[in-house]
């Protein structure tokens, strides 16, 4: 018997019990399943938060100021201090000195009423420069961005977010040229953000209102140049680190201190990446683990059918041996059927993941990536639970005697 005529004795004898190589596969389809839209799962968050971290800013470091402590020793947290300025801002994007760094943004912030009307909403005004939406990697739905001209005279212009323009006009009108009043001064809406989705510092990113930093500055009445936050984009990735060494050790030196007595800190986008990736694949591994147990499951299941399968056929068995059969004939034949049951329990759990995480993101708000590697892997290992579970019956049937299995009933 060839291997074409071993597979068509195979299909026919999984043809036959139709519904108890249903059974037999309904474990491994379980498991498979599971296991795929498991990583799927895995691999749609790890992508959700680096996509939901990369809005906030592409190869981003984020200088912050140190911490304050009172006459009293109270100490207060990092950026409760007033150590960083437009001059730092400007030492930084000096290519000379920092050659790694791509484009810098000072940014000050504070809280205030914006009026439209009869409309009102607090919200965050962020006093910043022209290079902004680069290097926070920020695009704008409506209008344009504020320039270097209205930086310089302190223009009374502002961009809003898509949040804060949302509340503050409804209806079919543009906010791009209507004016708003913040503390008792009118703006001019030159433009609106697109949507981020993201947050940074537990405040939405989509709410807030952009002014150059030195209409900012005459808004809250302030006259010296300390900033809130300086946001440095690096050259590329690969450069982060390089870009880190460079503004750690001019800042250094411009403020006078020491890396123990450093009244600045210096944070990446990449750590908040791996911190996230790390604890997703931990959910993951965990989570495929506990799938993997209904695979076993559904192993277990086909030798068990597979060695039913070998007792009903004891005698047909022992004619094709009394024809002439060898053993490894025999064996093949039973490993055959059982790399089918394997193999197409997997397919169909392939089948039902594709559909599951086509259908699930929209049902519980969370992407699902499905992996070819994960996929294939999946289809590899119900073929090999197969016929890994199909050995011991197959060997079993091939140690029959003829005359034995002749002889039984």
């Amino acid at each position: 018997m060839n291997w074409l005529e071993t597979f068509r004795s195979a299909v026919d004898a999984v043809r036959a019990h139709r519904m108890r190589s249903i059974l037999t596969m309904l474990g491994i389809v379980i498991g498979i399943s599971s296991v795929i839209l498991t990583v799927g799962f895995g691999q749609g968050a790890q992508d959700k938060v680096k996509d939901q971290i990369s809005a906030l800013g592409s190869n981003l470091l984020i200088v912050s100021p140190g911490s304050t402590t009172s006459s009293s020793g109270v100490r207060g947290g990092f950026g409760s201090a007033s150590t960083l300025t437009l001059q730092d801002a400007e030492a930084i994007a000096d290519k000379t000195v920092a050659p790694d760094v791509k484009n810098v943004a000072a940014q000050t912030s504070t809280s205030a009423e914006l009026v439209n009307g009869t409309t009102n909403w607090t919200t965050s005004i962020v006093g910043t420069t022209t290079s902004w939406p680069e290097v926070r990697k920020r695009s704008l739905s409506a209008g344009r961005f504020f320039n270097e001209d209205e930086v310089t005279s302190a223009a009374h212009v502002v961009v809003l977010g898509a949040d804060t323009a949302s509340e503050l006009f409804s209806g079919p009108v543009s906010p791009v040229g209507q004016s708003v009043t913040v503390d008792g001064t009118q703006m001019t809406v030159i433009g609106v953000l697109a949507s981020s989705g993201s947050s940074s510092s537990g405040t939405s990113e989509d709410d807030q209102a952009v002014t150059p930093m030195t209409t900012a500055k005459r808004l809250t009445g302030s006259t010296n140049a300390s900033v809130s936050t300086i946001y440095v984009q690096a050259q590329s990735g690969d450069a982060l680190s390089a870009a880190y060494q460079e503004i750690d050790g001019l800042l250094t030196n411009l403020h006078g201190v020491s890396a123990s007595t450093a009244d600045f800190s210096i944070s990446s986008q990449q750590s908040l990446v791996a911190t996230a990736n790390s604890t997703n694949k931990t959910l993951t591994v965990l989570l495929t683990g506990i799938a993997g147990i209904s695979l076993l499951v559904g192993g277990i299941g086909v030798m068990n059918i597979m060695l039913v399968s070998v007792t009903e056929r004891i005698r047909e068995i022992g004619l094709r041996k009394a024809l002439g059969a060898a053993p490894r004939v025999i064996r093949r034949q039973f490993l055959v059927e059982a790399s089918l049951l394997g193999l197409a329990g997997g397919i169909i759990g392939v089948i039902i993941a594709v559909v599951g995480a086509a259908v699930l993101p929209s049902l519980i708000n969370q992407p699902v990536s499905l992996s070819l590697v994960a996929t294939a892997g999946a289809i590899g290992t119900s073929l090999i639970l197969g016929i890994g579970f199909g050995v011991y019956p197959a060997s079993r049937a091939a140690r029959l005697t003829p005359i034995d299995a002749l002889r039984s009933e």
